[in-house]
């Protein structure tokens, strides 16, 4: 018979879903340790730890899914006896608490975005406010996220993130600064900047939009050396933010902004405040203001009512664009979006249909644009190794998400979390095959 009370108590953190919950991850973690508990980070099986909390995701049924999974299988080795307790936290108990008590009773505790002294408590520590800006990084050391903002204000039909995040909070410019002096410290030389809407930042707290401000006060974060631009909003976006992008080297010539469609029939149901040309015009701003610049994007397909003439021209839109990144998604019908009172009348075979068309198109694009690096030498930092190869990315890639450059680890040795300069000589459609030049 197992003596729980001869265990040391060890807790064991699953992040699931965005950046986002990464970081709230990583907040967690730090104030678990300032209390002097045992915390780690998706242990392995041998070392997972008795107390086990989970971070969900909510955001479209394949993130609901692999929640909900994730959660009946920690609670399966609580029946046997395996682990003693389980802490739900996230996303998906923000939005759908009283249902999962209902339906996964075994669960110790379920908490919402919101609850972290309420969590920090149920785990016998206590929320320190001194330590803002202190947390256990889990990404590799070179990169970390810095979440500007929580919340959003957009009132887009299809996304129940208001509902699990509440409203835009921006975090103030002293408070980020003091955050990125401690993770360069700590030796990141990366920052990604993240939250559900980078263009609103500022409003709340300065009454204008502040990002081109943050940004100038986070260059001069002594050992940052890149920093990066995830989740901008296309309408009301700042331009000031690319003229500093141009003349200031840290700011990475890269930004994330999905668009999700750009059929004027769909954004106008999808509730987006722009319009085909608006947008068409917007990137061709972007990229005058900055040659060269990679743009993000991703798009959503099997919308309510979306026709195949609507279709047809997201496609030729895409093929005239033709983005550096781009992802696709089938729509998730979600409960209590604005969306949801419309019929989901778009088949979902032919919702994936079209997902997969448009990342062909994409494939082909992608191609066509990597076959151009080669040849060319690009600053690169290397994240990690990997089988035989040391895998790095280019100012124009995200982690997890973008392209990556392979060096062959048996003809070379690089450092991991350094820069360097990478010839390329190879490419497919997603990766880049380069090797080391002295300069």
């Amino acid at each position: 018979m197992r003596t729980k009370s001869l265990k040391k108590n060890k807790i064991n953190v699953i992040t699931l879903g965005c950046s986002k919950n990464v970081y709230d991850s990583e907040v967690l973690m730090g104030q678990l340790k300032a209390s002097g508990k045992d915390v780690e980070h998706e242990a392995p099986a041998d070392r997972e730890g008795n107390i086990i909390v989970i971070n969900t995701c909510g955001f479209i049924n394949n993130a609901k899914e692999e929640s909900v999974n994730t959660i009946l299988e920690y609670v399966d080795k609580k029946d046997q006896g395996i682990v003693d307790k389980v802490f739900v936290t996230g996303c998906l108990s923000e939005r759908y608490r009283p249902d999962l008590e209902a339906e996964i009773p075994n669960v110790d505790q379920y908490f919402g975005t919101t609850d972290l002294p309420l969590l920090l408590k149920a785990l016998g520590a206590d929320y320190k406010h001194e330590l803002l800006g202190e947390r256990l990084t889990t990404t590799p050391k070179n990169y970390a996220y810095l979440k500007i903002a929580e919340g959003c204000d957009r009132p887009c039909s299809f996304c129940a993130i208001p509902i699990m995040r509440g409203k835009h909070v921006s975090q103030p410019i002293e408070k980020l600064v003091k955050e990125a002096e401690t993770l360069a410290k700590n030796g990141v030389k990366e920052l990604i900047l993240i939250a559900q809407d980078l263009t609103y930042y500022g409003l709340d707290l300065y009454k204008k939009r502040n990002l081109a401000e943050l940004l100038e006060n986070l260059v001069k974060v002594e050992g940052i050396e890149w920093i990066r631009l995830h989740y901008a909003f296309p309408t009301g976006f700042p331009m000031d933010v690319l003229d500093l992008m141009e003349r200031e080297p840290k700011i990475c010539n890269y930004i994330d902004i999905p668009l999700q469609h750009i059929s004027d029939s769909v954004l106008k149901s999808m509730r987006r405040g722009t319009t085909y040309e608006k947008t068409t015009q917007l990137l061709k701003d972007f990229r005058k203001a900055v040659p060269g610049i990679t743009i993000r994007t991703t798009l959503i397909v099997g919308y309510p009512g979306e026709t195949e003439e609507d279709f047809e021209i997201l496609k030729n839109w895409v093929k005239e664009m033709r983005f550096e990144r781009l992802g696709c998604f089938a729509y998730s019908h979600e409960e209590n979006t604005h969306a949801y009172n419309l019929e989901d009348d778009v088949p979902e075979e032919v919702k994936q249909a079209r997902a997969t068309e448009i990342m062909d198109i994409q494939a082909q694009i992608s191609w066509d644009l990597n076959q151009e690096k080669i040849g060319q030498t690009f600053k690169c930092i290397i994240d990690r190794k990997e089988g035989q190869y040391f895998i790095g990315r280019t100012e124009f890639d995200s982690p997890d998400v973008d392209n990556e450059v392979l060096i062959d680890a048996s003809k070379f040795y690089l450092k991991m979390g350094e820069f360097a300069n990478i010839k390329i000589f190879d490419a497919t459609e997603f990766d880049l095959y380069g090797e080391p030049v002295t300069e």
